[in-house]
């Protein structure tokens, strides 16, 4: 069996790291950016930080910021006419999850003009040429939008998330600094590192795994496990870890997919506008229980990598184990642990399953599961 990896064509780490921008537009000849952030970031600065160094290049732009959480299909069509109405050569995407997805999907778009309704891009989108090319600079330690070709769009008319997998969408061009993340709130840094822990634990299960996506998502668990609790917390070396293992992560899982965890995350963002990795911290540990019987030996290296002695463990308690020390953190970091807390009722349980059933993630789960048992594993978490 052949399998394949994409990455992107450079990328750049380590504290002070954006200086590199500037340089780097020059050299493959962009003129003009188009900026996409959004409004917080705008007005707290952050952008400002990338802004300021081309301002001190010479180098031309204009910021897009109408970008809302889990971004919407009227938000990239908007930032399609942006880029239009700028005149630019190249994107840069600041921010998480939200104005990267919707910097990928303008520029996929402005290549591909036939899919301007967006919704065809849904599953693995059929473009014939690669994205306006993109610079991604991340905000925060969890999506890794960055360097990924997978990016996620809310239909609000329909009330459903979509994703959308195209290898055309990858920057080219990955800035992964993380005192870019540093002011971000702890419940953010929470948040978007349980989304990080999730991408590497459901790429490391996932029925698409082989052993080079293994290497990268066992060293992420591994370093998001130990860093978390303190990045959170606002340290800044273990911050520089977890941007560093956020993006180990998303070089496995974009390249092998997930599972049950993010189908089912989706539709609560969706629905209820829940943020996607409070989600995650929601679902990780319960997946992993109903996933169990179908991992193999993984989850004693997942206990493994949290810590836990897994020498001469019954197979059976090395996956309680892997399980009990994901809960543990999701506890200890003060996540949500009930969808209810969340928005969620048991009216809306059949939808909720029906529309995780139907999601492109679910098909990468180590166990195949129903829409019968996805109802019963979110009715558990009521």
């Amino acid at each position: 069996m052949a399998h394949r990896m994409i990455w992107n064509q450079t990328a750049y780490f380590g504290p002070g790291a954006i200086a590199q921008i500037p340089s780097e537009l020059r050299a493959r000849g962009f003129t003009k950016a188009l900026v996409v952030s959004d409004q917080v970031l705008v007005d707290s600065g952050v952008t400002a930080r990338v802004t300021d160094l081309l301002d001190d290049a010479g180098l031309g732009y204009e910021v897009f910021s109408d970008v809302a959480p889990n971004p919407p299909i009227a938000n990239v069509q908007a930032g399609v006419a942006a880029f239009a109405a700028a005149k630019a050569d190249v994107l840069i995407a600041v921010g998480g999850g939200s104005p990267q997805d919707t910097c990928k999907a303008i520029g996929i778009i402005t290549a591909n003009p036939e899919f301007s309704d967006v919704r065809s891009l849904e599953g693995v989108s059929a473009t014939t040429y690669p994205s306006v090319p993109i610079v991604a600079v991340p905000t925060t330690a969890g999506t890794a939008s960055e360097t990924t070709i997978n990016y996620v769009i809310t239909d609000t008319e329909r009330q459903r998330k979509f994703v959308c997998v195209d290898p055309h969408d990858i920057p080219v061009l990955a800035v992964v600094d993380p005192e870019m993340m540093a002011t971000a709130p702890r419940a953010l840094k929470v948040a978007t590192g349980l989304d990080a822990l999730t991408h590497a634990i459901e790429g490391y299960v996932t029925a698409g795994a082989w052993e080079l996506s293994d290497l990268f998502h066992l060293k992420a668990i591994q370093v998001i496990a130990a860093s978390l609790p303190a990045a959170a917390d606002g340290d800044a070396d273990a911050m520089e870890r977890m941007a560093m293992g956020q993006y180990v992560a998303g070089m496995g899982y974009s390249n092998v997919g997930l599972g049950l965890v993010h189908a089912m995350a989706h539709p609560l963002g969706a629905l209820f506008a829940a943020p996607h990795g409070v989600a995650n911290g929601i679902l990780l540990a319960p997946v992993m229980a109903f996933n169990a019987a179908a991992t193999g030996e993984k989850y004693r290296d997942i206990a493994a990598a949290f810590g836990v002695d897994t020498t001469g463990m019954q197979i059976e308690a090395a996956r309680k184990a892997a399980v009990d020390a994901v809960a543990a953190l999701t506890r200890q970091l003060g996540n949500p642990t009930r969808i209810r807390e969340i928005g969620a009722s048991e009216a809306d349980l059949p939808a909720l399953a029906q529309a995780a059933f139907d999601d492109v993630c679910a098909g990468g789960n180590p166990r195949s599961a129903s829409v019968a048992e996805i109802e019963a594993l979110y009715r558990s978490l009521l």
